[in-house]
């Protein structure tokens, strides 16, 4: 993975110096809060209902054992002994003091490591397959392209006050597990009839208020020209988008509000005059970045299938948790592991600092020291040889992290909601574990199969509600709490917009709801082959919401 050259270190701890200067002169009084407030944004720290919280970027996910043990310690020393991963591969601490931030950044340099550019309307963390490097089906390792961004992008002079956030998420295998059309710029690294490495790009994508899935203005850009075009889309949008309302900012309402083909001419005139300027990225360049992210030398380890078939058939909780958690890697003696951070009953995303510690030791010993962050709020070890994948579950059942249910109904994602959030409407964590609890059993979860549950807060859907296969968003009506549904959405290649099924559900009531939902599916569906999302697809709202309602659908909350 990237390490930091002499700029890096220079400029991170720079920052730090620069924010602990600010943190002094805001506890002193001599800056007020309205004044502290865009640097403190600055640097990832924002305040909650009750606290100060932190989000640190993991650049694009990719994490080593010494970075997973500094969060640990972090937890430990500054916090309340556990962090919260993100859907945007990040980790949020909920509990820091403000005086304390500046040391927690500076721990943080000292593993390569920092928050900036985690809020604020900049060009947040790009994001990228949590399987890179190791995928089956990938052209090329994206993340490559995410870290030539990511240095681009860094405190960049002319994109650091945008109309609103921006975020960029890069996928490079057939199947889109970064959710790239739900961005503001979607890249797809593909190849071209020559076998020349390129992207298509998407742009305008996005949840929140309003959500819309991504238009593709480029089938094929080279990869030369990633910076060139990328900063031509970014100098449009700088111009063209919103400033006067923010609920309208996003680069998602001036594509529709300038259509699709009159933005992508805009972007192609604008880039016509970038190509061949010191933006172009020699192919030299490109290499030494990639070289970075050369994989491991994986052995051949072809014990392990002769192994993995006797474990199977000792332990059935081995064999469940290796058919769900486990998914075939590019090396046939190798596989991709999930570390489930959604224990039944538990919160979402939620990890001590001893299971951060217990995850650096298991990826060092077993794993090539490598951890990777889903935005699915789960880790993933990459290369795990299939003769140590009995050693690690047994590691993992010590540390509580061995959950068999990666893709199933109780992999739930869910944003921290109103037990953290000044912004959320309504909670997010109790929801979620309500309903784990309710589908917790196994031979249950393995009846329904897989089925994506995500929950917003509020409107602003850090949840990712939109895109899940049943979404659950919290509203508030008259003071109470209230949960909306909406069926049938996706965050894959086959991008969909979940639709509102009806009237809300009380909080007491929406995981009863939830329930109908499943049994509608279960007795509707063909075949058990054919899965939640296919079956929606199939037969449409109209069944589901007869089941909620007794029939026709009602005003939505």
């Amino acid at each position: 993975m990237y390490r930091y050259d002499e700029f890096d270190h220079a400029f991170v701890s720079a920052r730090v110096e620069q924010f602990r200067d600010q943190v002094e002169r805001r506890l002193s009084g001599e800056l007020a809060e309205d004044a502290f407030k865009p640097l403190r944004l600055m640097n990832g720290v924002y305040l909650q209902l009750h606290a100060y919280m932190l989000r640190v970027a993991i650049p694009y996910g990719t994490l080593s054992s010494r970075q997973m043990r500094m969060l640990a310690h972090i937890a430990r020393k500054y916090d309340r002994g556990y962090g919260h991963f993100t859907t945007r591969q990040n980790i949020q601490y909920n509990w820091p003091r403000l005086s304390d931030t500046p040391d927690i950044l500076k721990e943080l340099a000292s593993v390569e490591m920092h928050a900036l550019q985690t809020s604020g309307n900049c060009i947040r963390n790009v994001t990228a397959d949590h399987f890179a490097g190791a995928a089956a089906d990938e052209v090329a390792d994206p993340r490559p392209y995410a870290e030539i961004l990511r240095q681009w992008s860094s405190v960049h002079p002319e994109f650091s006050f945008l109309p609103r956030k921006f975020k960029i998420a890069v996928t490079g295998a057939e199947r889109d597990r970064a959710a790239i059309q739900v961005h503001d710029i979607g890249l797809h690294l593909k190849k071209d009839e020559n076998g020349k490495l390129g992207f298509a790009v998407y742009v305008g994508g996005g949840q929140g208020r309003t959500p819309m899935i991504a238009k593709k203005i480029r089938d094929f850009l080279p990869e030369e020209d990633l910076l060139s075009y990328t900063t031509a889309i970014m100098r449009v949008y700088n111009l063209y988008g919103r400033r006067d309302n923010k609920y309208k900012a996003r680069i998602k309402i001036l594509v529709h509000e300038t259509g699709a083909e009159e933005l992508a001419r805009q972007v192609e005139a604008e880039f016509a005059s970038l190509k061949d300027t010191e933006l172009k990225l020699p192919d030299a360049d490109i290499q030494a970045i990639a070289a970075y992210f050369a994989p491991p030398a994986l052995p051949e380890r072809s014990e392990g299938w002769g192994n993995l078939a006797r474990w199977k058939k000792a332990d059935a909780a081995f064999d469940q948790w290796v058919r769900q958690n486990v998914q075939p890697h590019k090396h046939p003696d190798y596989g991709m592991v999930t570390i489930s951070l959604k224990p039944i009953g538990g919160i979402p995303g939620d990890a001590s600092d001893v299971q951060m510690d217990a995850v650096a030791d298991i990826a060092e010993e077993y794993a090539f020291d490598e951890v990777r962050v889903s935005h699915e709020q789960n880790l993933i070890l990459p290369h795990v040889a299939l003769a140590d994948l009995e050693p690690v579950y047994r590691a993992l059942v010590a540390a509580g992290l061995a959950t068999a249910n990666a893709g199933l109904i109780t992999d739930i994602i869910a944003c921290p909601g109103l037990d953290y959030c000044a912004l959320a409407n309504a909670r997010s964590i109790p929801v979620a574990q309500e309903i784990s609890s309710r589908f917790g059993a196994p031979e249950r979860q393995a009846e329904i199969g897989e089925l994506k549950i995500k929950i917003s807060g509020c409107i602003n859907a850090c949840g990712h509600h939109h895109v899940g296969h049943i979404g659950l968003l919290g509203v508030e009506k008259k003071g109470a709490e209230l949960y909306q549904i909406t069926l049938g959405g996706s965050g894959d290649e086959n991008t969909s917009i979940g639709e509102i099924i009806g009237r809300g559900f009380e909080p007491e009531k929406v995981t009863d709801a939830v329930e109908t939902i499943v049994d509608t599916y279960l007795g509707l569906r063909r075949d058990k082959a054919e899965t939640f999302l296919e079956a929606y697809r199939r037969v449409g709202p109209q069944p589901f919401k007869d089941a909620l309602y007794g029939g026709g659908a009602q005003e939505a909350a």
